[in-house]
């Protein structure tokens, strides 16, 4: 059969498409934590075992200045223990880029501090190992049950710094310091100020974010945390 002169089956095979791509759209823009995004495309002549150390060196010696409002992003040298370390996870890894991991780990701290003063288990569930959820969710708990309210609100990110990368076999370990400007507050069920302040507080925060290279899940984990 035929409509207006196009084949029904044509007809309906197009609609199936259209469907699927939508739903893959859908399921794809609902993917959380940070992972690696595509690799640009490299000029003619490229060749990536001559310049990569180039690149990386270039990056630590001359890491480009932050645009107004971003925050400052410090990659250690190549030739020190840290950026060895890179050098080996990249090994594993070869997609792997220190600049690029920042950003992802930016955007990882703050979708996690404001789940966690908002009690978003969901976000926090995807972007933390086990371990560390399970410290998250009994403070969330506790702070409900005591019918608290906390409002975190990450002012500015002045720095994001890899600290210390450690791998293991193909499981990576890297640590992030953070310094950001925050006003954090709780308030009571009667809404008096419990903890915190109004003002702005600059600090600084070392995090642990940890992925095995050889998994599927692009995703880095946070594993612990603690104040700089």
């Amino acid at each position: 059969m035929q409509a207006g002169g196009i084949p029904i089956d044509l007809i309906l095979y197009a609609m199936v498409a259209a469907f699927l791509v939508l739903r893959l759209r859908s399921v794809l823009g609902r993917r959380t934590g940070f992972e690696r995004p595509p690799q640009p495309e490299r000029p003619a002549g490229y060749d990536p075992r001559t310049t990569r150390a180039a690149e990386g060196e270039a990056e630590a010696r001359a890491p480009a200045a932050p645009a107004a409002g971003q925050a400052r992003r410090v990659i250690p040298d190549p030739r020190s223990p840290v950026g060895q370390a890179l050098a080996r996870i990249r090994g594993v890894d070869p997609g792997f880029d220190p600049n690029r991991f920042l950003e992802g780990a930016e955007a990882a701290f703050r979708m996690i501090v404001t789940a966690f003063a908002e009690g978003d288990r969901a976000t926090l569930r995807a972007l933390l190992s086990d371990d560390t959820y399970a410290g998250f969710e009994h403070a969330i708990a506790a702070r409900e049950a005591a019918g608290e309210r906390q409002r975190t609100e990450i002012r500015a990110v002045q720095e994001v710094a890899i600290e210390a990368a450690d791998l293991r076999g193909t499981v990576a370990d890297i640590t992030v310091r953070f310094v950001s400007d925050q006003v954090n507050l709780t308030t009571g069920r009667n809404g008096e100020v419990v903890s915190g302040t109004e003002a702005v507080t600059e600090l600084t925060d070392l995090w642990t974010f940890q992925r095995d290279l050889t998994s599927g899940d692009p995703t880095w984990r946070l594993v612990a945390t603690r104040s700089g």
